[in-house]
């Protein structure tokens, strides 16, 4: 290896590798067996005996063998799950003492939205209506596969007639992440001193699950009130990626820029990121358009140039997790077309000139946007990338061209230096109010290298003075509006800008304090947006019953923290090549771990009034390095692993920097 900064010895730590090892499952939501029961009683109305017999894991021996017993019409009980959870209903009648007797079920993620009335909602300007089982007789009742409820946390089941039944062992079997045999095996892990930030990766990892569904079970969008149901196909395979548990239940290439690097570094579970890829470059059109979502609204929506770039970046991260170059070259031509189809937007200016207002849900997505551009240079720098992989490099150096000249112009025309941040495009003045200077497109030039060194520390301190205690961070493009998808990004920048310990702030007080702990959330899956009040609304929508409380886009700390906390990257494919730069943001403790085929990446790190500490495992096929800026005061630097030990003094260095390193065991000390 190749020292050029050092560290001094530590005493090496144990850490378990092997997958069925993995610890601090305590934290994982998933449960090992898919059929699952209610925890507490939250409520009843009406006439009901001995509810209590429902709740089988808290039920006595005698209870168990006890039925609920419901009489006169609208008598009914909610049951809290204690998290939200999925799937169909099942059921047993003990009793009836009428001939035409019904019983509903109702479902809702929030609190908010309990009754025995009715459901929470999957479409715009109306509740969903129970779901009835009529006429029953004595005899065991399960809902059919079409009637499973996407995302739930409180049943509520409710007697619409005049007579008595008796019902006991209500469940649900528990329909998310079907291509998983055991749905709490999770292959990664992490794991601090915060426990507010250890709640939040395994909530993330969770509504990961929640959003992984059986493709021919799709598409909440204009399923009718009054028998809902989820029937469409969306992709083929066993299980698909879907933007939201209860819905849209469609494939978004947006969410799953979120959504699948957390997927990858919690359960690994990447065939639902597989399948929804396919179904996007399915409806590729012949002049390269990539569709802005998938089946059934792939040709109903309008075409967006951010989620035409979203599904390419979406396929480059798919192959950086699995170093499958036989699925990339499958893909190839249709990538390739892709970019093509960019390339016609970019003018004289050297920005790309947008035609399209389609976008996550802001306003304003058009003309010389700086999210648009910051997306597209950083699609051509993956292309770049992967064209390397393939052997394709006719027009990589145009490519590259055209990235370094987005970052130009975008840092000539649309900086802004009186408020540090990046004008939303270039028809809008310098000094103008707050939405002309959006969270998206200022994140997103951090994270694309348009605003580097101290351009973006000034974004990060901008986007911070922003925020709104105690709920988040403002998505100003898109009104009152705090977005978890583009404050992902607006995560992802800080870290990048150096900044780690806003990241873990933000984490902190948005995810795990209101996203979490707000009495109208879940406790275990994450929000589609909210209020930049705190009311747990979308302002984007109309409607907000329909809003989702378990939606992938907002699952972005969980592979922050992996990647970025932990500081194990990877610099290629598989991780055939990776970088050490832990950013612990004030964190005293951090363990992660995740997986590729080439094996196990993990990390071990403590951060005291002596120093940064730690061991990091890589597999052994693999080299990498060491980059690691230091504190003020950092004297001597010890690094041990396969190589043996060195040692080197830090005075008068701001970085720590170590290369060549072969892939192994090692223990690193700063002091």
């Amino acid at each position: 290896m190749k020292l050029l900064v050092a560290f001094f010895h530590t005493q090496w730590l144990l850490l378990a590798t092997a997958a069925a090892g993995v610890p601090f499952h305590e934290y994982v939501l998933a449960p090992t067996a898919r059929v699952v029961s209610p925890v507490s009683l939250y409520q009843t109305g009406g006439n009901v005996e001995n509810a209590a017999a429902l709740i089988t894991a808290n039920t006595t021996e005698a209870e168990c063998n006890q039925s609920t017993t419901f009489t006169g019409n609208g008598s009914y009980v909610t049951f809290d799950f204690g998290k939200n959870i999925a799937g169909r209903v099942s059921f047993q009648v003990d009793a009836v003492s009428g001939s035409s007797d019904s019983i509903g079920f109702t479902f809702s993620e929030s609190s908010m939205y309990i009754s025995a009335e009715h459901c929470d909602a999957v479409t715009d300007g109306i509740f969903d209506l129970p779901q009835w089982f009529n006429d029953t007789v004595p005899g065991h009742y399960e809902a059919g596969h079409d009637f499973q409820r996407g995302a739930f946390r409180y049943l509520t089941i409710v007697h619409n007639t005049t007579g008595t039944m008796r019902l006991s062992n209500v469940t649900v079997y528990w329909t998310t992440s079907p291509e998983m045999q055991d749905p709490a095996a999770y292959t990664g892990y992490f794991h601090s001193d915060s426990e507010k930030l250890n709640r939040v990766w395994y909530a993330g990892a969770y509504t990961n699950q929640i959003c992984s569904a059986d493709p021919t079970r799709g598409v909440a969008l204009g399923a009718p009130v009054a028998g809902w149901y989820y029937n469409y196909t969306i992709s083929n395979g066993t299980s698909v990626l879907l933007d939201g548990g209860k819905r849209d239940r469609v494939v978004w290439p947006g969410d799953i820029a979120i959504s699948g690097p957390s997927i990858f570094v919690s359960t690994n579970s990447l065939e639902p990121v597989r399948n929804a890829l396919d179904s996007l470059f399915l409806y590729q059109e012949m002049d390269g358009r990539l569709p802005a979502a998938g089946y059934p609204l792939a040709q109903l929506f309008a075409w967006s140039f951010t989620y035409h770039c979203h599904t390419l970046n979406d396929a480059y991260d798919y192959f950086m997790f699995t170093g499958d170059t036989l699925y990339l070259a499958s893909l190839w031509d249709q990538y390739t077309l892709g970019i093509h189809y960019l390339l016609q937007f970019v003018d004289s200016s050297g920005l790309a000139n947008v035609t399209s207002t389609s976008d996550w849900g802001r306003s304003g997505m058009s003309g010389h946007n700086i999210e648009a551009n910051s997306i597209l240079c950083y699609t051509l720098r993956n292309a770049v990338k992967l064209a390397t992989i393939m052997n394709d490099t006719r027009e990589t150096s145009n490519w590259e061209a055209l990235a370094v000249g987005i970052s130009t112009a975008a840092n000539v025309v649309l900086w802004d230096d009186s408020v540090s941040l990046y004008r939303d495009n270039d028809t809008i003045a310098n000094g103008s109010s707050a939405p002309s200077y959006p969270q998206d497109g200022n994140a997103w030039a951090v994270i694309a290298g348009i605003a580097t060194g101290t351009r973006a520390v000034a974004v990060s301190d901008a986007l911070k003075a922003r925020w709104v205690r105690p709920y988040g961070a403002p998505a100003v493009e898109a009104g009152q509006t705090i977005s978890p998808f583009t404050t992902g990004f607006e995560l992802q920048a800080h870290y990048l800008a150096g900044h780690s310990d806003y990241a873990v702030d933000l984490m902190e007080f948005m995810w795990a304090d209101y996203m979490l702990d707000d009495p109208r959330m879940t406790n275990s899956t994450f929000i589609e947006g909210f209020a930049t009040d705190g009311t747990p609304l979308y302002p984007v929508y109309d409607y907000d019953p329909r809003v989702s409380h378990a939606h992938g886009w907002s699952t972005a700390p969980t592979s922050m923290l992996t990647f970025y906390a932990g500081g194990l990257t990877m610099t290629s494919a598989a991780g055939q090549t990776w970088k050490v730069a832990p950013a612990l943001g004030g964190l005293q403790t951090v363990q992660t771990r995740y997986e590729t085929p080439l094996g196990a990446f993990v990390t071990d790190w403590t951060n005291n009034t002596r120093g940064l500490s730690g061991i990091f495992i890589t597999p052994n096929s693999t080299t990498g390095e060491i980059n690691i800026p230091l504190a003020s005061g950092a004297r001597k630097l010890v690094l041990e692993g396969p190589g043996g030990s060195d040692e080197v003094d830090l005075n008068g260095l701001s970085v720590a920097i170590v290369t060549g390193l072969q892939g192994g065991k090692y223990s690193i000390t700063i002091t």
